[in-house]
């Protein structure tokens, strides 16, 4: 795949084998100014990639690097996610200018990307994380507009069949309770950072936000009703599917 290369000086020594491909938005007013960002020693900030809308792509940091773009984050116990992650910027203003659209070029161009780097590092489709899975209580991107379904349909991540659209919740706020405590090690069975403590507490509901804002866009408010039930339980059985070393899935 054809890319400009724009050096950063921002990473340092990998210190764990690659397993993950997280994306993110730029969230910045143009991709020139997210590049400049990336590659100012004093941002302290990179990626491995930036996808521009219409579909450029700029490498910043070999993948051999620890490109330092998760910030503090969790999936699945890990918590040194630079260095079991490859990240890759898309250029997008995100919430703070609007959430456009990705166009498809740009979508187009991801995907390639992603395949690539899947196939070189032997990313599993389960590998494949919203920068806001990683870190639900800090970041939102790349946001409840990125169609991670496309992505899907194209081999990149998964997506969960789910078909009903039953609206009733199921727990609300502050409810606590075994039921409660049975989600929250599903989502971490899933490799969401959160403890069964049986209570939607805060923290909780930024986990089941960053769990809609990925499989559920159309409605993010942390609290599970049937539909955001079907969709983790779908996700977990996939998920063990793997575990066992099922094929087939994803």
């Amino acid at each position: 795949m054809k890319f400009t290369s724009a050096p950063s000086p921002n990473h340092d020594v990998r210190t764990l084998p690659i397993s993950l491909l997280v994306l993110h938005y730029t969230g910045m007013k143009s991709g020139k100014a997210a590049l400049a960002h990336m590659r100012d020693p004093a941002s302290k900030v990179s990626a491995h990639y930036m996808v521009e809308e219409n579909g450029h792509v700029f490498k910043l940091v070999e993948e051999d690097r620890r490109a330092w773009h998760a910030g503090v984050s969790s999936w699945g116990g890990e918590t040194n996610i630079n260095s079991a992650s490859i990240g890759i910027e898309i250029v997008n203003g995100g919430h703070d200018y609007g959430l456009p659209d990705f166009p498809d070029a740009q979508i187009k161009a991801v995907i390639r990307l992603c395949r690539d780097i899947m196939k070189r590092n032997g990313i599993s489709n389960f590998g494949i994380l919203a920068h806001s899975d990683i870190a639900p209580g800090r970041k939102q991107d790349p946001g409840e507009k990125f169609p991670w379904a496309k992505l899907a349909d194209a081999g990149v991540g998964i997506w969960p069949d789910v078909k009903t659209k039953d609206p009733r919740l199921l727990f609300g706020e502050n409810t606590s309770g075994k039921g409660i405590a049975i989600l929250q090690t599903a989502l971490a069975y899933l490799g969401y950072d959160v403890q069964a403590n049986g209570k939607i507490d805060a923290h909780t509901r930024c986990v089941i936000r960053a769990f809609q804002r990925r499989y559920r866009a159309e409605k993010i408010d942390g609290l599970i009703d049937v539909q955001t039930l079907e969709i983790l339980t779908l996700l977990a059985r996939y998920t063990k599917k793997k575990n066992e070393g099922a094929t087939g899935v994803g």
